[in-house]
């Protein structure tokens, strides 16, 4: 994937930054002035994510940087830092809004409606604003920061129905019991969010890439025998890596080492590989890896 890629995706989590920290001001107000735990509990959720914001942006800024002497492979996991940390602070706002929500639902509160619609119109028109900007996103990054402001979208919309509801029926726990709903659906986003992060970082097998297919795309390749020591990773969720020893049914001459590593390296890309590393050793010849 290209640096233009990265340097977009730490552009529009910077304007998602600002939209979202400038929303949530405006939501502590407006949740004061109507009395809507929704509205609060959202404002501590953006709250929440406008940090989670900042340090993705940092992060992804980071991510941006090319390879040293410290770093060999880059600075591309950074960005999964950033990811993580979103991940948690969604999981800890959640709990937190559980339990400002539990006692107003015991005990109802009457909620200012018409302010709610406001705010809920204009928490769609902000949040949808940044979604789209993040729409593009390639990084895993700017992926977690897209499902932030989304479920900041439907949030905004269930208060905005729930606000009409309320009005024409005075059944002021719907405040509350909608707090919980928003809880639970970002406590279960967030869960799917950390795990799919936590796998990138543990070094599984990246999502949508078949190993199967892999492993006989290798054998396939002429010249082939076998191959061993395989390992498949991603490096930050977009940019797949394979290492593989193979072994090939002849002797490994110039011309030939030169084929099978040119065929291999364009199968691969077929298959979504983008980084090849190739080991090549012969019939007879013991694994370099075995001896050592």
């Amino acid at each position: 994937m290209s640096h233009g890629h990265d340097h977009g995706d730490t552009g529009h989590i910077g304007v998602a930054f600002f939209l979202n920290f400038s929303f949530a001001l405006i939501e502590i107000v407006g949740g004061l002035l109507t009395n809507s735990i929704a509205i609060l509990s959202d404002a501590l959720h953006d709250l929440g994510d406008s940090l989670a914001l900042a340090l993705a942006w940092y992060l992804q800024k980071v991510s941006d940087r090319g390879r040293d002497r410290r770093y060999t492979y880059g600075y591309k996991r950074f960005s999964l830092l950033g990811a993580l940390a979103g991940s948690v602070i969604l999981i800890v706002g959640s709990v937190v809004i559980v339990f400002a929500a539990v006692p107003r639902l015991l005990t109802p509160q009457p909620t200012v409606t018409w302010g709610m619609l406001a705010l809920a119109v204009l928490g769609i028109i902000v949040n949808g604003a940044a979604v789209l900007r993040l729409k593009k996103g390639t990084s895993q990054n700017a992926k977690v920061v897209a499902l932030h402001l989304l479920e900041d979208v439907l949030g905004w919309a269930a208060v905005l129905v729930g606000a009409v509801v309320i009005h024409f029926t005075g059944w002021y726990w719907i405040d509350p019991l909608l707090s919980l709903g928003i809880a639970a659906f970002i406590l279960v986003t967030a869960l799917g969010a950390l795990r799919s992060s936590a796998k990138i970082l543990l070094q599984g097998i990246p999502e949508g890439v078949d190993l199967a297919a892999i492993e006989a795309r290798l054998t396939a390749i002429a010249g082939v025998a076998s191959f061993h020591d395989l390992h498949l990773w991603s490096l930050d969720g977009e940019r797949t890596i394979l290492t593989v020893h193979l072994v090939l049914d002849g002797p490994v001459t110039p011309e030939t080492a030169c084929r099978v590593k040119r065929e291999t390296t364009a199968a691969m890309e077929e298959l979504g590989v983008g980084h090849c590393t190739l080991e090549l050793e012969g019939p007879d010849e013991p694994c370099a890896r075995c001896c050592s």
